[in-house]
């Protein structure tokens, strides 16, 4: 096995009747285990090394809790004893290494070790992800296959109930696996699992957070996150603005926005930003986009493509009103930036 283990964690999920996996909840996933412990485990579990999902019986639960317990790890020890008689099937996912995951837990701990905030967006390989989340009706009795979703609800209905249908997706909602510290979601439905909630975060109403992306710290959300955006600390993005992603037509470019920046309501990036810039309300800004460099007195110095100012800081983006270009100035504190952009070579 590696000197560096990758990652560990116990689950409990939900099969459809085929005992193929829906979901898996991992409330406890520890990244880079102790190498003794995970000796420990591999021996109770027989695993051989590689990455594994391994199922686990009552009495494989109970031994698995007193190895935890010795070691000093009471949270995976209070997670085994919570599991250990129950009839949802259940689970141990060892990854040796931070390979493509190849199976529905696989894919299910990484999305955790996101919204735990174990690792970052970009931070985990989720290559080949799409094939391993069956898509599935989301209720209030937890994950059931489409499939099967009539025959429940007809028996819900048989006892007098009604089977709610929250979505039909790949992804669940974070909040009904993790609720990361000192956030704020308004609509939990808009954030999905895998999405990185920094501390401080807001997330209102309209706010969106996909997998694979997030926020650093406190910052306010009322737009979209794509798949494989960070923002940066103490960023705004204003009512209905967009980032586009690469799954959302970016190609290649990784999209991010730095520190204290805003993207006004109804805006939309597709080229990552630095620190302390603006992009004007309404103003979508993609990354073939001829922009008009000003100068401090607001004259024209030169026209760039928009992807000549990905990741420059101290940046203010506007559409002229009366000529419609988009036009870009830098701030005053931005010396170097200005030499740079205002160079008339």
């Amino acid at each position: 096995m590696s000197t560096t283990f990758f990652s560990m964690a116990v689950g409990i999920g939900t099969k459809n009747r085929k005992q193929e996996w829906l979901e898996v909840f991992y409330p406890v996933p520890v990244l880079h285990p102790n190498s003794e412990l995970v000796k420990q485990v591999a021996s109770i579990v027989h695993y051989n090394g590689g990455n594994q999902a391994i199922e686990l019986d009552s009495a494989t639960c109970h031994a698995l809790e007193e190895v935890f317990e010795a070691a000093g790890e009471n949270q995976l020890a209070a997670a085994m004893t919570a599991i250990e008689d129950s009839d949802q099937p259940r689970v141990i996912t060892l990854l040796e290494t931070d390979d493509a995951p190849t199976s529905t837990p696989e894919a299910y701990l990484k999305l955790h070790l996101l919204s735990h905030r174990l690792v970052k967006p970009h931070g985990t390989n989720l290559t080949g992800i799409f094939p391993l989340l069956p898509n599935v009706a989301w209720t209030n009795q937890g994950a059931i296959d489409l499939e099967e979703l009539p025959g429940c609800q007809l028996a819900a209905r048989a006892n007098g109930e009604v089977l709610a249908v929250n979505s039909v997706d790949k992804f669940p909602r974070m909040t009904d696996y993790v609720v990361p510290a000192g956030v704020r979601i308004a609509s939990t439905a808009r954030v999905r699992l895998g999405a990185y909630v920094g501390e401080g975060t807001t997330v209102m109403h309209e706010g969106f957070i996909n997998f694979n992306a997030g926020t650093e710290g406190k910052s306010m959300i009322e737009g979209r996150i794509s798949a494989g955006i960070m923002i940066g600390e103490g960023s705004d993005l204003g009512g209905g603005c967009s980032t586009m992603g690469t799954l959302s037509g970016g190609n290649d470019i990784v999209v991010s926005i730095g520190k204290n920046c805003l993207i006004g309501a109804e805006a939309g990036i597709n080229i990552p930003l630095g620190d302390h810039c603006t992009v004007e309300a309404g103003l979508y800004l993609t990354a073939g986009a001829k922009v008009t460099v000003l100068d401090n007195e607001k004259k024209p110095v030169k026209i760039v493509r928009a992807s000549e100012l990905s990741g420059k800081s101290n940046l203010l983006f506007w559409r002229n009103s009366q000529s419609g270009a988009i036009e870009c100035l830098s701030k005053k504190n931005a010396v170097e930036l200005n030499e740079e952009l205002h160079a008339h070579n």
